[in-house]
């Protein structure tokens, strides 16, 4: 049971990447894409119907995480406070600049939070990378399953790393890559004309950067964290995980003509990615520094194998109902957008 709630954890977080992700990547992407307001406003209404929508993953991940693995919950966001109260401030900026940016037409008022949405998107993504480099590193967890790291120490690896190092940093740097391709991709995908080709052009030249980072980020994993390798070595059909990363990877590139293709192949490599990094982990959640036995797993730090299991029946039906809700939602608004007017699709 413990297990069947890590992966649905893995699941929804994964999720939220995917989805939230090309929101983040549209706000990475915008002023670079964008020449006119006209294609501003494009930008935006291509995300307007469902990223509020997609950052609901979040919650839902978070509770679920609450309510799975408390013991997780209760270290990690006392461990990371400071970065979590610099997420809590960049989500609500991001959704103030979406929503304020049409409610007075001008020439500093729009401008301005074009400038908030991007950099808040930006540096979400940065934090976003930075967080997952730091589970996968390790933190100083000790025996009462508490730890405190700072901001930064000297950036390299070692008895007292901060959360931000050269390692956390390279997992930043391949999550913002991962995310302005996969935006630009989202962009391409929603609108037409320059705009549409000049997201085409950004998405190609990122998937250049991405390879190598995707190549160094593998690699420097598997050195700094040993549980991952023996992870694969022990149940090798876990390299399907991999796999998955290689093939969406691959098709971007070999499918970069295409609207929709490219898109689905980044999800599929962010999908890969994560899970790659949940599964080389497992049954790890939060590993220490300090030593293995310090470590959370998700047997020391779940839930009561009752609450499991009466949570399980109740998650069922409650992802069938949200799945429903995204899926109207997404067909209702496919096709694409126009700066001006309301009209969404063909």
């Amino acid at each position: 049971m413990e297990t069947t709630w890590f992966m649905l954890v893995a699941v929804m977080l994964a999720l939220y990447v995917v989805l939230d992700g090309f929101d983040l990547g549209a706000g990475i992407v915008q002023l670079l894409l964008s020449r006119t307001d006209s294609e501003r406003r494009q930008v935006l209404r291509s995300i307007g119907p469902v990223w509020d929508g997609n950052e609901v993953w979040l919650l839902a991940g978070g509770g679920t995480l609450y309510f799975a693995f408390p013991a997780l919950y209760a270290s990690s966001f006392s461990g990371f406070y400071l970065p979590l109260m610099v997420v809590l401030w960049l989500l609500i900026l991001r959704g103030i600049a979406i929503e304020f940016r049409n409610h007075i037409d001008s020439l500093v008022w729009k401008p301005f939070w074009d400038v908030v949405f991007a950099g808040a998107s930006s540096l979400l993504v940065i934090f976003y990378g930075a967080a997952l480099g730091n589970v996968v590193r390790g933190v100083p967890l000790d025996a009462s399953n508490e730890f405190f790291l700072p901001l930064w120490t000297d950036f390299r690896m070692g008895a007292e790393v901060g959360i931000l190092d050269w390692y956390t940093l390279l997992v930043a740097v391949a999550a913002f890559a991962t995310l302005t391709v996969h935006g630009a991709l989202w962009v391409a995908l929603k609108t037409e004309g320059d705009l549409h080709r000049r997201a085409r052009r950004l998405a190609r030249a990122g998937w250049w950067t991405l390879l190598p980072l995707t190549a160094a980020i593998t690699w420097t994993s598997f050195a700094i964290q040993p549980r991952i390798d023996a992870s694969f070595a022990a149940r090798p059909w876990g390299y399907v995980f991999p796999l998955l990363a290689i093939v969406g990877l691959a098709g971007m590139r070999i499918l970069q003509h295409r609207d929709m293709e490219p898109f689905l192949c980044s999800s599929l490599f962010i999908v890969g990615m994560l899970t790659s990094a949940a599964f080389g982990l497992y049954p790890y959640v939060l590993p220490s520094s300090l030593g293995a036995r310090l470590g959370l797993t998700v047997y020391n730090s779940a839930a009561p194998l009752y609450g499991l299991k009466v949570g399980l029946a109740w998650f069922i039906p409650g992802m069938i109902l949200t799945t429903g809700y995204f899926v109207y939602t997404y067909r209702n608004f496919a096709g694409k957008v126009s700066a001006d007017g309301g009209q969404y699709g063909h």
